[in-house]
């Protein structure tokens, strides 16, 4: 591990001598100046009030001798950079950072330490009568000191934060490629790997599907939603959404945060089902782009479930689509698509001219013109229910060719 450089430390290399004996002096007092700073420390720093013993305690105590030893070191020799005890306070940020406390609390020990410290410390000076100039030197140094340390153990904090921010992700993108593996999933596994990744296992999920962002410099930006999985470098990209029936979980501001990126929401399922909501999604976001489903905007799979469908299976659904629609191969281009469309508004509607007639907004009588050319088309099939059901399908299929806007 490296240690980052010391920068900005004051430095004073004018610093008046020191009596030889002060060195000695004070260290013979570190064990007793540490005891108070300790005791002080607790008492001020609320993150730091807890019982002294394992080893938390030790590494607490073992912080404290090393920055007044420093402190005296600096006296003894203000040649020594003092690389030893920073690297010390380097593993103290790191951990501090993997306990979960503010960096504020530690530097706030440390604060606090280094005050009590030179009081105690400045007594010594002054019972020695040295000369105000010297126990203003040995002031700076304390601040010096303090500096170092502090810095040190900012360094480690900060690096210990990266690399738990880092293997985090990494955890998640781990957990996220799991769940949305083909196949079984077992929920034994998907604890195993939540907890590791810090992510309390929900009891359904939806996945949504992300088409390509509108301006390419957002492509690559993730996105932001509580609690959700995010894998921004698949293709597409797609986000796991944990209670997705969750009050607002995609009202208006999962819109904003698109940031007009077209996308699909998959359907609710169980949280070892979320490869089925991904399939959907990713093929409702295809269709998006063909037009079969509307282009822009969020598109939720469970308001469009015939179309998903429908186009589950395509090579069966054009082979369909051609045998139960021949007898329209007949006619010219236009008529078949009146047709077709009267043909199929006449099925939804139970065979009701006049529905029909506001369906399509044409005459009852136009209605009738056109159904007297269906029957001479397709005959007694129009009244058989297994091939009214096939003519539902087809046509459907066919209505949804025209794009969209």
């Amino acid at each position: 591990m490296a240690v980052p450089a010391q920068h900005g430390v004051p430095d004073r290399p004018g610093m008046p001598p020191m009596p030889p004996e002060l060195a000695e002096l004070l260290r013979a007092q570190l064990a007793a100046v540490a005891d108070q700073v300790e005791d002080e420390v607790r008492r001020q720093v609320p993150e730091y009030a807890r019982p002294a013993d394992g080893a938390y305690g030790r590494n607490l105590r073992a912080g404290v001798v090393q920055a007044l030893t420093l402190f005296v070191d600096h006296i003894a020799d203000p040649r020594d950079d003092g690389g030893a005890i920073a690297a010390t306070y380097y593993e103290l940020g790191r951990g501090e950072a993997l306990e979960g406390r503010s960096l504020d609390a530690l530097q706030s020990a440390l604060r606090v330490g280094g005050l009590h410290a030179w009081r105690l410390m400045g007594r010594t000076a002054e019972e020695l009568g040295l000369d105000s100039t010297v126990v203003a030197a040995l002031g700076e140094l304390a601040f010096r000191t303090v500096h170092e340390v502090a810095q040190a153990a900012a360094a480690g904090y900060a690096e210990a934060q990266l690399r738990s921010s880092d293997e985090l992700e990494r955890r998640r993108r781990r957990l996220l490629d799991l769940l949305l593996e083909d196949g079984p999933v077992a929920l034994e596994a998907v604890q195993d790997l939540a907890h590791g990744a810090r992510w309390p296992v929900p009891r359904t999920v939806a996945v949504v599907a992300l088409a390509a962002a509108p301006d390419r410099q957002e492509e690559d930006r993730p996105l932001a939603a509580a609690g959700a999985l995010v894998d921004m470098e698949s293709r597409p990209p797609r986000m796991l959404v944990p209670d997705p029936e969750g009050s607002g979980r995609f009202g208006r501001a999962f819109t904003l945060a698109l940031r007009g990126r077209p996308a699909a929401i998959g359907p609710t399922v169980a949280v070892t089902d979320a490869a089925q909501s991904l399939r959907l999604a990713t093929r409702a976001l295809g269709l998006m782009g063909r037009g079969l489903l509307p282009r822009q905007g969020v598109v939720r799979c469970a308001d469009h479930l015939s179309t998903l469908l429908l186009y589950g299976d395509e090579p069966l659904l054009e082979r369909l689509r051609e045998r139960v629609l021949a007898p329209l191969d007949t006619v010219s281009a236009g008529q078949r698509d009146r047709l077709a469309e009267t043909l199929l508004a006449w099925l939804l509607s139970g065979s009701n001219v006049p529905d029909v007639a506001v369906r399509l907004h044409i005459h009852p009588q136009t209605v009738r013109y056109r159904l007297r050319q269906l029957e001479k088309l397709f005959g007694d099939a129009l009244h058989d229910p297994e091939t009214r059901l096939d003519l539902i399908l087809a046509l459907r299929a066919e209505s949804l060719r025209t794009p969209r806007n």
